[in-house]
């Protein structure tokens, strides 16, 4: 079965995704999916930014810059899962700031919920590429920026194929497959299939790693060294005659025979 990311690659052109009839619609879906979300989780947000309080202190909410539609930056708003790094109490990696209630939180996906806010103001969508690091943009290819032609998802396909599981060029696949066929059915079917991947748990964190493996960028092959021109054989040199004697001088031993004949 070929992968997303080699089915990627053998496309011969980068194309652009023009702007659908279901985009406007999508918006009203996000507004209206996000306020409900909000107003029946109230509970639930209140209860879990208390349990952050009383396990993890302020601040209680994580803020980070990241690229949204066409690149543009907006502060994601989530719950915090980790302490704050303090090299003297050894909490530097991920995996030292991550805490019990922290790794819960991220099973449990219940730190994206304050995300709804950022689909309210029309930063993100329910369903989209996921916003990752603002560095990232310097190093993504052609293909994989087309990620950014629609607003960043608090899902999306790629979450629902394997979530941080996935090699990065799946990822962007996962992405862009998104980009080129966005609907209502494609969305309401990721929504659904979000519900199973979080009650399973699946996907939470890369191989090797509490969270994800930071994207380096996508090596570029070297170009195709051109081959040579064929070097023409050289003539062989003929061997010395034996007695000193040149050795154009000298006659096939066939000649010779038919000299002596003679």
């Amino acid at each position: 079965m070929t992968s997303p990311a080699a089915r990627l690659a053998a496309e011969p052109t980068i194309p652009t995704s023009r702007p659908r009839r279901y985009d406007r619609v999508k918006r009203v879906f996000d507004v209206v999916g996000a306020a409900t979300a909000l107003v029946v989780g109230a509970p639930l947000l209140a209860g879990v930014a208390l349990l952050i309080l009383v396990t993890l202190g302020r601040p209680v909410f994580f803020r980070q810059l990241r690229p949204g539609r066409d690149g543009e930056l907006f502060e994601m708003v989530k719950f915090r899962t980790m302490l704050k790094v303090d090299p003297a109490r050894g909490l530097v990696t991920d995996a030292d700031r991550l805490t019990p209630v922290g790794r819960w939180l991220r099973a449990s996906s219940l730190d994206e919920l304050p995300e709804l806010w950022n689909v309210l103001r029309g930063e993100m969508s329910l369903v989209g590429p996921r916003p990752h690091l603002v560095q990232y943009l310097e190093i993504y290819t052609p293909w994989q920026a087309r990620r950014h032609e629609v607003r960043p998802g608090i899902t999306g396909l790629a979450q629902v194929r394997g979530r941080n599981e996935l090699a990065w060029e799946d990822k962007f696949a996962y992405d862009i497959e998104y980009v080129d066929n966005r609907s209502l059915r494609l969305d309401l079917r990721i929504l659904v299939e979000t519900v199973r991947v979080v009650v399973r748990r699946e996907g939470i964190a890369a191989p090797g790693t509490v969270t994800w493996h930071e994207f380096t960028g996508t090596p570029t092959p070297p170009d195709p060294v051109p081959a040579a021109d064929p070097v023409p054989a050289a003539d062989p040199v003929p061997a010395a005659a034996p007695d000193g004697l040149a050795a154009t001088s000298r006659r096939p031993r066939g000649d010779l025979a038919g000299r002596c004949r003679g």
